[in-house]
């Protein structure tokens, strides 16, 4: 059986080239065409919270998967653990948001 050290490792890498790989193929081109049109603050936040949400999903399926005797240990371990770092970068994403909201509610008028 693997070490944690190496699951932890390999989870991680693993979810950081799929987050790579997405943000790349939707991030347009710097310096690109006059006319194009770059989504909003507001598209962005609400596909990344959908994301949260498909990989919770996709997390929890897994899981199910797991108990059943469907999936490998080692797939439910690396899945726990691709959510759990995905929770926490969703939470110091909203803390940041909710920080700057009452920076800017500070501010006088």
């Amino acid at each position: 059986m693997a070490e944690v050290t190496s699951l932890i490792s390999s989870a991680a890498v693993d979810g950081a080239y799929r987050s790579s790989s997405a943000i790349k193929s939707t991030a347009p081109a710097l310096g690109g065409a006059q006319g194009a049109e770059r989504p909003s603050f507001t598209d962005m936040i609400g596909k990344a919270g959908a994301e949260v949400v498909e990989g919770l999903r996709a997390a929890e399926a897994k899981a199910e998967a797991g108990l059943s005797g469907k999936a490998d240990t080692q797939q439910v371990v690396e899945a726990t653990l691709e959510l759990d770092s995905t929770v926490k970068v969703a939470v110091a994403v909203r803390d940041k948001l909710v920080e700057a909201y009452q920076e800017i509610m500070r501010m006088p008028v």
